[in-house]
């Protein structure tokens, strides 16, 4: 249930702070006063389209914040199967920020989530059944989905699809091995080409680094071996000038005779000795690494070489050495395939028999059902229409065979007699815009009861009725909201209507007022003196004794 909303610089609401409770909530007020807003400020906080024109005019961001409190097990259960849990009183706080700039940010119970986890979250709280609801009514398309949805048969239509898609599947998989034989010849001609030239290279990972390091000795060769050299002659000296180790050997003698007779000079000569040992290691390093440079001034064209075909392959079938390998194996398989073709189309073949004969089982079984669920709706729907002041209208559900598709293999559509002997036709050539109203009210009243869904909002349900069949939509939204047995749902209901907003059990005004140049709206929870005026003024536009009084008949027979 919804338990609050917050809003803060949505269109005219600066900020407003709105409490709901249990039972049939109605929201009035005058055309223009933002009625409207409220519906689209929880739509946006629930994850739907939000245009950043919502953000209030001078303002930079706009924020919706949205409690929610008393999730039924399976509604709890599948918020946490994406990631996100009621706090430990139940509750789950949805939060939504949109900038001037169309950015944004959501939040379930504190912790951030995509758009998109936003909208599966809300679509489990909330049924939202706004203006536009009644012309999905007229797309036969539809209609398939509230018979799914009032049978409960999302799992039979699940294992439909994985049956369908696995046909797909196969089919796709068929079309592309048979392909036109001077394509597939060029294609095959083409991968043994890419496959030789790859494979020639002889390429590994790591390979393309040791050219790179081979090519700086090779150009560097000249400067690399002044350096030795110049060390090694440090080292080891001439025949003229005696190195380095020459004269360290004979500090290190005279520092072993001092040191018969001085015990520091003993550890000097020590560790001279140890100096010398490392240099004399030294000495030997620099004429292996001097050895080393002993190469062909051909090997660097060699290397040069190298690196261009490997800058060739880079180039043509991936950025990295290892891209161009993975390359190679999928063109191996890819070739694999084609020369196997034959053998695989027989093989592809016998697996969509199978296929088709599983996704046609699946949607035998899937159009049973639904044919069982076509005799509730078009019963419990005829009860709702005879309450609705719509005795004589009757509902069929036609149902006829079609090509598999992601929906089944039926052809489903509503259709309505509007009088006794007349035959049933397509609702969008029968029904008015009032017929329409009250034909998805009482659509929306049976499938109430097949959804765990607790929270429904009907924006302007009232489009076309009035007097009598008005009565009658509010006292089916009260009853809607009453429920049956041991649950009762929550009804909010944007309406015109006297008859309507006097049937809920919890009424908010919402004013426009201007002050300082800007124009603000308020929403404001009535008691029963404020409510009575409140009807008084839909019932005659102004508040007059005779609309006080009819305002309170109507609150009296409720």
């Amino acid at each position: 249930m919804l338990d609050s909303l917050h809003i803060e610089n949505i269109a005219v609401i600066e900020r407003a702070d709105i409490q709901f409770d249990a039972g049939f909530n109605v929201l009035t007020g005058e055309t223009g006063a933002g009625k409207s807003i409220v519906i689209d400020a929880i739509n946006a906080v629930l994850g739907e389209r939000a245009s950043r024109d919502l953000v209030r005019t001078g303002s930079d961001t706009a924020n919706v914040s949205a409690v929610f409190s008393g999730l039924s097990a399976p509604v709890a259960s599948a918020i946490g199967e994406l990631g996100f849990e009621p706090d430990e009183d139940g509750m789950l706080l949805i939060q939504r920020s949109i900038s001037a700039e169309g950015k944004g940010a959501c939040r379930i119970n504190g912790r951030p989530a995509t758009v998109s986890l936003l909208r599966a979250v809300g679509r489990m709280l909330v049924n939202i059944h706004g203006q536009h609801e009644n012309q999905v009514l007229l797309n036969p398309e539809r209609h398939v989905e509230y018979l799914d949805r009032l049978g409960n048969l999302s799992s039979l239509l699940e294992v439909y699809r994985e049956a369908y898609h696995r046909l797909c599947e196969i089919r796709r998989q068929l079309k592309d091995a048979d392909m036109d034989e001077t394509m597939k010849a060029r294609r095959m001609d083409l991968l043994r080409y890419q496959i030789e030239e790859i494979e020639a290279a002889q390429l590994q990972p790591g390979v393309e680094e040791t050219l790179l390091s081979q090519r700086e000795l090779y150009r560097n060769a000249g400067r690399i071996a002044e350096g030795l050299m110049t060390a090694k002659l440090t080292l080891s000296g001439d025949e003229e000038e005696p190195g380095v180790l020459s004269l360290l050997e004979q500090a290190a003698s005279a520092l072993a005779s001092a040191g018969r007779y001085m015990e520091d000079a003993a550890a000097v000569s020590q560790r001279v000795e140890t100096a010398l040992y490392e240099l004399q290691e030294c000495a030997g390093d620099l004429r292996e690494l001097t050895g080393r440079l002993d190469f062909d001034p051909a090997d660097l064209d060699r290397v040069e070489e190298r690196l261009e075909q490997i800058r060739r392959l880079t180039g043509k079938y991936g950025a990295t050495i290892e891209e161009v390998l993975e390359y190679l194996e999928t063109a191996r398989q890819e070739l694999d395939d084609m020369e196997l073709s034959e053998e695989r189309i027989a093989r592809l073949q016998r697996e969509e028999e199978t296929a088709a004969v599983q996704a046609e089982e699946a949607a035998s079984r899937l159009t049973a059902a639904r044919r069982e669920t076509a005799g509730i709706l078009t019963r419990e729907v005829m009860e709702q229409l005879v309450f609705l002041d719509m005795p004589h209208v009757t509902m069929e559900v036609s149902m006829e065979p079609a090509p598999l598709s992601a929906m089944g293999a039926d052809r489903i559509e509503f259709l309505l007699s509007a009088n006794p002997g007349e035959p049933a036709k397509p609702i969008a050539r029968i029904a008015s815009g009032g017929e329409l109203s009250r034909v998805m009210l009482a659509i929306k009243s049976v499938l109430a009861d097949a959804d765990d869904i607790d929270t429904l909002i009907f924006d302007e349900i009232d489009t076309g009725i009035s007097g009598r069949a008005a009565q009658k939509v509010g006292i089916k939204l009260r009853q809607t909201a009453v429920g049956g047995g041991s649950r009762r749902r929550q009804v909010l209901c944007v309406t015109h209507l006297a008859q309507i907003a006097a049937q809920g059990h919890h009424h908010l005004l919402i004013q426009k007022s201007v002050r300082d140049g800007r124009t603000f709206t308020e929403v404001t929870p009535l008691d029963c003196e404020r409510r009575k005026r409140e009807l008084a003024r839909i019932i005659n536009g102004e508040v007059t004794p005779a609309s006080l009084q009819a305002a309170e008949e109507m609150l009296q027979n409720i």
